[in-house]
């Protein structure tokens, strides 16, 4: 806690220290460590009464957090010139690229046992066509690794900057980037990329298998955020999906009216919110004890935006579904885990197995309806594009 820049710009660096300024500037501790952990901006009252302690003005106190709004971002612009040569490039801390040694290979990829940072600066820029990260969501979770899933937001946040801004000097341009979190964190990812990449999509993975939480929204979904290098990407297959249909009577979830004869027989354009993601829970596909991303939403996402032989970073490896399900779909990859990657090298071993969940899953896409639901709907009397028009 008195880690946080906000505490150190206020001189607090204990308890004693946080209650006495508390005292003299009159903000209870309770507001001042919220200021302090979320990273917040004091306004109103507040913002006065800590100025005043410390005896200097609001622009100030914005540039030592630096918390820039467009007032203080336009005086920096007029004032560029000068700030620049104050501001002169420390040659310490432009990164060279490094070499490692690979833990692992295949015929079509490369995985190393190491920090995601080491490994993003081994990768030459713009050598990339798609990268897809999962990280660790600071839950204070208990990995393999024995990483810390602990942090302030103020060091997760920094952190993520930093492999963000690594994986974007990697991409192609027209390369796509894809990062999966809680929505909560993902607010904070998609203002870093607003800056440097072409937003595309905020997609909404429906996932409702959360405990309610008091005062606040039941959370149902995971946030996929999708965003590409330049204005366009390079590749975009489209995907469509069944018709959205009752798993018992096989009735139209939507009434789609005097239309059906308009709809598509390759079937309905895949939308941003994403209803068949589910966790991986099953012990005849799971795993590992972690957590495990499914095979389906690493399919869609590779067959979306890459073609054959495409190179794939995944920067956290995890159980390795990325490397996986791009090895069965014959694209190039690169893949890091700073964790232990025995139960990776092991799905390996088993690659015929979801060559055949990826079959399946390409054989229920791209069609209106699938051979099951065609025979619900035919023994439950439903139309179907060859009985339109005929009577049931």
């Amino acid at each position: 806690m008195f880690e946080n820049k906000f505490f150190k710009v206020l001189g607090i660096r204990n308890k004693e220290e946080l209650s006495e300024f508390s005292r003299v500037a009159k903000v209870p501790q309770k507001k001042l460590k919220y200021y302090n952990e979320e990273v917040i901006f004091p306004i109103g009252e507040d913002l006065r009464k800590i100025i005043e302690c410390l005896d200097i003005s609001e622009l100030e106190l914005r540039l030592k957090l630096g918390i820039i709004d467009n007032s203080t971002l336009h005086l920096i612009e007029q004032n560029s010139s000068q700030i620049s040569k104050l501001l002169k490039p420390n040659q310490d801390s432009v990164q060279t690229k490094i070499n490692l040694e690979p833990a692992f290979k295949t015929d079509k990829g490369t995985l190393y046992q190491a920090d995601c940072i080491d490994v993003i600066r081994a990768i030459p820029n713009e050598s990339v066509d798609m990268i897809f990260a999962d990280p660790p969501f600071n839950l204070d979770k208990v990995y393999e690794s024995e990483m810390n899933d602990n942090l302030t937001k103020e060091a997760y946040l920094k952190w993520t900057e930093e492999w963000l801004l690594g994986c974007i000097n990697l991409l192609k341009e027209g390369g796509s980037l894809f990062i999966w979190n809680l929505p909560y964190w993902n607010t904070y990812t998609a203002e870093i990329l607003n800056k440097y990449l072409t937003f595309r999509h905020w997609i909404a993975a429906e996932v409702k298998y959360r405990l309610p939480i008091k005062n606040k929204l039941y959370p149902a979904h995971y946030s996929l955020l999708y965003y590409t290098k330049g204005d366009k990407p390079a590749t975009f297959n489209q995907e469509r999906l069944p018709l959205e249909i009752c798993r018992h009577c096989g009735g139209d979830i939507k009434d789609y009216g005097g239309y059906k004869d308009k709809l598509n027989l390759e079937g309905i354009t895949l939308s941003d919110i994403w209803k068949d993601i589910s966790p991986v829970r099953h012990s005849k596909y799971k795993t590992r004890d972690s957590n495990q991303l499914p095979v389906n939403l690493l399919e869609r996402v590779i067959s979306l935006s890459t073609n054959e032989d495409d190179v794939i970073f995944d920067p956290f490896g995890g159980s390795g579904t990325t490397y996986i399900v791009s090895e069965a779909l014959r694209r190039n990859w690169i893949g890091s885990e700073i964790g232990p990657i025995d139960s990776i090298v092991a799905r390996f071993k088993d690659i015929d197995f979801h060559k055949d969940q990826i079959k399946k899953i390409q054989n229920k896409k791209n069609i209106l309806f699938t051979e099951e639901m065609r025979s619900l709907r035919r023994k439950k009397g439903h139309w179907l594009p060859e009985t339109l028009g005929k009577k049931h």
